[in-house]
């Protein structure tokens, strides 16, 4: 069997930025065996598999080199931006049926925007493990999916330091570690981890940014959020809250297009 494939650079307008996602296109589900093996043999945070129902509905999965996982930004803009710039369907709004519900992506002029869950985090206690894989403590710990760490200043995270050796064999039920402060250019920055990882530092996290848009929002006293995800590709999003939706908006670019054989 032949299957097309897709890698996307999300978050970003320029090739080599931003964060990598793998989409393949399907006509029927193949064994989630399958699946998982395919993200594994790509070794990218993320491989997104979608089959087109009707009209502008689609149904979309997220797939790690480890485990399916039940919600994913940047893949998801992967995958918006191949339906609607690589197989040219004519639609300025599409409709994903996700484990995390509806999902929709909009057109907005060069943009994508997405509408997510917001996920608002509850202040946390943080394991021990935790704590000493990193080299600077923060100020403050939430948790929602993911562990939310607040730093002081943006340098506290371009320079914070995480040891991947510590927590590899910790358990976070699928979730990983946020690491966010105030922009010097932006309104927050941050940087995301996931323990146990193909990749240990996720590039650009749009799911994050369902924790992070409501934290900084009621921080800032804003619903229209600047942000950037600060790591060594570089991702810009421009976020709002809108009750306990957020849009998280941005652009992606193809790196390639191909086929496997299955």
């Amino acid at each position: 069997m032949t299957i097309d494939i897709f890698q996307i650079d999300a978050f970003t307008n320029k090739l080599f930025g931003g964060n990598p996602a793998a989409v393949c296109p399907l006509t029927e589900w193949l064994p989630d065996e399958v699946l998982s093996n395919i993200a594994k043999e790509n070794n990218l945070a993320e491989t997104a598999y979608f089959i087109h129902k009707k009209d502008n509905i689609f149904h979309l999965r997220w797939f790690t080199p480890e485990i399916e996982i039940d919600l994913c930004g940047h893949a998801t803009l992967a995958s918006a931006f191949v339906i609607l710039n690589c197989l040219n369907y004519n639609f300025e709004t599409l409709v994903f049926e996700t484990m995390s519900g509806e999902l929709t992506v909009s057109r907005k002029d060069e943009f994508l925007e997405m509408n997510f869950p917001s996920r608002p985090p509850k202040p946390s206690a943080l394991p021990e493990i935790i704590k000493t894989s990193l080299s600077k403590q923060p100020s403050e710990i939430y948790k929602a999916r993911d562990y939310a760490l607040v730093y002081d200043s943006e340098n506290d995270i371009k320079n914070l330091k995480v040891s991947a050796s510590l927590l590899e064999g910790i358990n976070l039920d699928s979730g990983g570690i946020i690491v966010t402060a105030k922009g010097n250019h932006a309104d927050f920055v941050s940087r995301f981890f996931t323990p146990g990882a193909a990749v240990f530092e996720d590039p650009v996290t749009g799911s994050a940014h369902c924790t992070l848009v409501p934290f900084w929002a009621e921080r800032l006293g804003k619903n229209e959020l600047h942000a950037f995800q600060i790591s060594e590709r570089k991702g810009e999003l421009f976020c709002k809250l809108v009750k306990d939706r957020v849009f998280i908006k941005g652009k992606a670019i193809k790196y390639l297009q191909g086929t496997i054989e299955v």
